[in-house]
């Protein structure tokens, strides 16, 4: 090896060792015809190879191969799999299941989330070339293509996980992919409970406010795990109701009702034609007899006939937004409806809002990784001013708002409900007027 090979060796023998062995593989042109058995057999032999002959001459190799168990070699030949027939590093990180958050911002620069809190690995893909095939092939395995005149695509896993992909050069530093996984089993209210996010009096009250029908809205930012509560809520929605789900990447875990129809969004092809938008799915959705509609997320236009079909008897519909506050999704809210109603003024708008949307849930992302339920508010009125006023049923209170560490809970307000009439119909006992 030069110099630089020791060094770059140093940093990183595993990637090293698996662009190693790869090339002595790929050296036999007979390679391509190999089974994937053969394949794998064949690293392994190499690694054998290697680790008794070339760490003789080679005294970081010898270091390397002297730290490696039985489990780790069939990882290192597994990943020289992967590199040559499989996704590489990218196949690998997928296969941690305690990872959360994918990032690769070109093909150096690889981050991921455990646990809340992100790093950056020591594993790199060996080109900006090599990542561009690898993006290419995975894209394909899910049905899509990216491309130089297509070169943003959205897309998911089996799993449901979210896949974002944008090619060079509209990616100024390589190919950036971003993956967001979602929990196999499903994300519950008691979890929510575990993690703190949530206590167990606010869950109970989020229960009966699904079971009595309001319509309610989950608001939160980027990453606050709005989808992940959206999830966890749909649990409390009877299992006998026809229930509609309206995504733009389906990516809910809505498991315990049979009479489920999931929908999903469709990009316009290669001519510009094909498109199914999210109004179209929501406008379909009214003549297939919902009882609620669940739209993972609305971003746009699509929001004015969210609003529709919450006035127009499909009580215990729920969505999310992304907002800074659950005040701050009534205004983007107001934005989304004037985007697919440029016409309409803008009070009836409100009060369109006003009479469709019951509850908000606002989520947040600590300074600390944690995601807390920060507020539930129960839309109240459209005051004098023109304003929709919210009413405060619980608040997070933070004890200490200078540590770096959270701590506080949900607690309620005092504030009693103003609009009790769905639980009095649904003849459920609320307990905010106490």
């Amino acid at each position: 090896m030069t110099e630089k090979e020791r060094e770059q060796y140093r940093k990183d023998p595993f990637t090293a060792e698996v662009r190693a062995i790869r090339a002595e593989i790929e050296d036999d042109p007979g390679y391509v015809s190999l089974t994937e058995e053969q394949l794998r057999e064949r690293a392994r032999a190499i690694l054998e190879r290697r680790a008794a002959a070339v760490a003789a001459e080679e005294p970081d190799v010898a270091r390397y191969y002297s730290t490696l168990d039985y489990k780790s070699r069939r990882q290192l030949a597994s990943s020289v799999y992967e590199s040559i027939r499989g996704l590489g590093i990218l196949g690998k990180i997928i296969a941690d299941k305690s990872i959360t958050e994918v990032m690769i911002n070109g093909y150096d620069k690889i981050f991921v989330e455990r646990g809340g809190h992100l790093e950056q690995i020591s594993e790199t893909f060996e080109s900006r070339e090599n990542l561009r095939d690898i993006i290419t092939k995975f894209v394909q395995d899910m049905g899509r293509s990216v491309t130089d005149a297509d070169p943003i695509v959205d897309t998911r896993l089996e799993d449901g996980s979210r896949v974002n992909v944008v090619l060079n050069p509209i990616a100024l530093d390589g190919p950036a992919v971003t993956i967001r996984r979602f929990p196999e089993e499903g994300m519950t209210i008691e979890k929510l409970i575990g993690y703190g996010s949530l206590t167990p009096e606010a869950a109970e009250f989020l229960k009966k406010l699904v079971k009595a029908k309001y319509n309610i809205f989950i608001s939160g930012g980027t990453g606050s795990g709005k989808t992940t509560f959206l999830n966890a809520l749909s649990n409390f929605i009877p299992k006998d109701e026809r229930v509609i789900s309206i995504e733009d990447s389906a990516e809910l875990q809505i498991r315990h009702i049979p009479n489920l129809v999931r929908l999903e969004t469709r990009n316009a092809n290669s001519t510009g034609a094909g498109a199914i938008t999210m109004r179209d799915l929501i406008k379909s959705s009214l003549r297939m007899r919902p009882e609620r509609i669940i739209v993972g997320e609305v971003r746009g236009a699509e929001a004015l006939d969210m609003l529709q079909a919450m006035n127009t008897g499909h009580d215990g519909s729920i969505s999310t937004g992304h907002a800074n506050s659950a005040e701050d999704m009534i205004s983007r809210l107001e934005t989304m409806v004037l985007q697919g109603a440029a016409g309409l003024p803008l009070e009836a708008i409100r009060q369109q809002i006003a009479s469709a949307v019951d509850i908000i849930i606002h989520l947040s992302r600590m300074r600390d990784g944690s995601r807390k339920t920060i507020a539930i508010s129960e839309v109240k009125e459209l005051a004098e001013n023109g304003r929709i006023v919210l009413n405060p049923l619980y608040r997070f209170v933070d004890e200490d708002p200078a540590s770096p560490k959270v701590r506080g809970s949900l607690q309620r307000t005092g504030n009693k409900m103003v609009h009790p009439d769905k639980f009095l119909n649904a003849g459920i006992v609320h307990y905010l007027d106490e």
